[in-house]
């Protein structure tokens, strides 16, 4: 009598299959619905984020348009070369670091901030008042809020200018000297993304236990001693995360940002990679090495990424990956 050979599941006369790739169809199979809810997904990064990539051959030859891919020279690091011995690299590698950094020590912070100074409000109807109020610079275009600033800091009667002349009888143009272009910069960014930046944070804080702020007041902690105790370590992960997530971004300024801020006169401190790529690319048509100094960015982000959440998963952290 021939015997039937059983499944997991108890099918008979299938034969189960073995090891990895048996146990990943297994649970294709088991949990189809919600891998065909993960497709589109996929198909997105897979046809805007990978097809893509094979563009950054560019940065290796001298790319001609009416040549294509195929047609065009393999000149190897010839345009890195170039970029690196550039008079212009040093200003723009210091102007583009020194905001980067400007990002991270002033911009990155405040969200958390406000995340936890709205937390502690305790009237619902105000704190979603607030919170309704914060979010809508997000939605304004950058257009929008460089024209707000120039309203307000024009020289020409700028309301914020035209009050300080009342009080001092001088003017300041905030929107032309070189001092005050970084400052605009990151107030700009603050006031535009402040609100949109709580968002997660404020999600994490909803997911912390009540009973533990009750176990802390029973035992006499005060309001600081909460925050410190209980609630910066519950999002610390969140913190940590979305660290890491921004240093890939470190070399990226903002091209709109930066480009509707950049005058004659500030040019010096306000040329960073976006721009000059802009400028050799879109405007002098120098494709293969406009595409070698965007990859230099993007390798620069990946080893901060790897080398970050390195040191996270170091110190006992969870890190992205």
């Amino acid at each position: 009598m021939k015997q039937n050979v059983s499944t997991s599941a108890g099918t008979p006369g299938i034969k189960a299959p073995r090891g990895k790739a048996g146990t990943l169809l297994r649970d294709i199979i088991r949990d189809k619905w919600l891998y065909l809810m993960l497709l589109p997904g996929v198909i997105y990064f897979i046809i805007f984020k990978y097809v893509p990539m094979y563009g950054v051959s560019m940065a290796f030859m001298d790319y001609k348009p009416y040549t294509g891919f195929l047609g065009s020279p393999w000149v190897g690091l010839k345009h890195f070369e170039r970029f690196f011995s550039e008079p212009q690299f040093g200003m723009l590698f210091r102007n583009t670091v020194i905001l980067a950094v400007y990002n991270l020590v002033f911009f990155f912070p405040m969200p958390i901030i406000l995340s936890l100074m709205l937390n502690e409000v305790r009237r619902a109807k105000f704190k979603n008042f607030v919170q309704t109020l914060i979010y809508i610079p997000h939605f304004v275009s950058w257009v929008v809020v460089v024209g707000i600033f120039y309203i307000l800091l024009t020289t020409e009667n700028g309301v914020l200018n035209e009050l300080l002349y009342r009080i001092t009888g001088e003017k300041i143009a905030f929107l032309l000297e070189a001092e005050w272009f970084r400052t605009m910069i990151i107030t700009q960014s603050i006031w535009k993304e402040i609100g949109w930046g709580t968002v997660i944070f404020l999600a994490a804080l909803a997911g912390v236990d009540l009973q533990q702020y009750e176990a802390a007041r029973i035992d006499g902690a005060s309001r600081w001693r909460q925050l410190w105790h209980i609630t910066l370590p519950a999002i610390r992960s969140t913190i940590i995360i979305l660290f890491i997530l921004r240093l890939g971004n470190f070399l990226d300024s903002g091209f709109e940002h930066i480009f509707l801020m950049i005058t004659p006169t500030n040019r010096e401190v306000g040329e960073v990679f976006d721009t000059y790529v802009y400028t050799k690319g879109m405007t002098q048509a120098q494709y293969s090495y406009s595409a070698a100094v965007g990859l230099f960015k993007s390798a620069v982000g990946l080893v901060l990424v790897l080398g970050s959440n390195w040191l996270a998963k170091k110190f006992g952290e969870e890190g992205v990956y």
